[in-house]
């Protein structure tokens, strides 16, 4: 999809329009290095490089050689495919620290661009785009979803439904910081449950900002599979390289 065509989207254009009539009430400072007057300079959004190595074709992380990485030959994965914008590192890692715990709404329109670009790349024709629902107790801290963020944007700029009531979270967990990925899989076992008339016959796209076991995912995955979606994808805005 040309960029022309993306930025010519009604909704994705005012979105992006109220935004930035935020940034001159209220002048922003890059998400990654604090630089002023941007929200994501071009120097950090250079510096966040892509996952340009031999990735696992199921769930995208580096893998040194063959098709799937241990984990997913390991185990069955319940998503189709997920990929990832970055590596968790660096000017990535620390826009996302900004947006979820520093409450830098802004921030979410301007990271949600290069997910726009890889999934116009990645063509896999999804028919909504959902973000991980976060539980009640995190929304009530924050006041907001950081995955929300992301998803809403990446939506209008591809010009897909967005349907953030199709997945909801009936279970609230601890953090995931720390667990390792058999633990993972315990804490967010049933946490998610999906609402079949939005979910049945459709392949969904699963937004978050970031993976690291894909856990999150699989779980989110069930409970729309069990719904009756056709398929789930996954795509996060970076990726924890473990």
């Amino acid at each position: 999809m040309a960029v022309l065509a993306r930025t010519g989207r009604p909704a994705y254009r005012l979105y992006r329009l109220a935004w930035a009539g935020l940034d001159w009430l209220y002048p922003p400072r890059c998400g990654g290095c604090e630089k002023p007057f941007t929200r994501w300079c071009a120097s950090c959004a250079q510096a966040a490089s892509a996952l340009t190595e031999t990735i696992c074709a199921r769930c995208g992380a580096v893998v040194a050689e063959g098709a799937e990485c241990a984990r997913c030959r390991g185990q069955q994965s319940l998503f189709y495919a997920a990929r990832s914008v970055a590596p968790y590192t660096g000017s990535i890692r620390n826009a996302i620290r900004q947006l979820k715990f520093a409450g830098d709404m802004a921030l979410g329109e301007a990271l949600a661009r290069p997910m726009i670009d890889l999934l116009d790349k990645l063509e896999w024709g999804v028919d909504l785009v959902v973000p991980v629902p976060a539980g009640s107790a995190r929304r009530k801290i924050r006041g907001y979803n950081q995955a929300a963020l992301l998803a809403l944007p990446l939506a209008l700029g591809c010009g897909l439904p967005y349907r953030p009531k199709a997945l909801k979270k009936v279970k609230d967990t601890p953090t995931q910081v720390g667990l390792s990925a058999a633990e993972r899989r315990d804490n967010v076992r049933d946490a998610f449950q999906a609402a079949g008339d939005l979910a049945a016959g459709k392949r969904i796209l699963v937004v978050d900002d970031v993976m690291t076991s894909g856990a999150t995912l699989n779980a989110c995955a069930q409970a729309l599979l069990h719904q009756g979606a056709l398929q789930v994808y996954g795509l996060t805005l970076a990726r924890a390289i473990l």
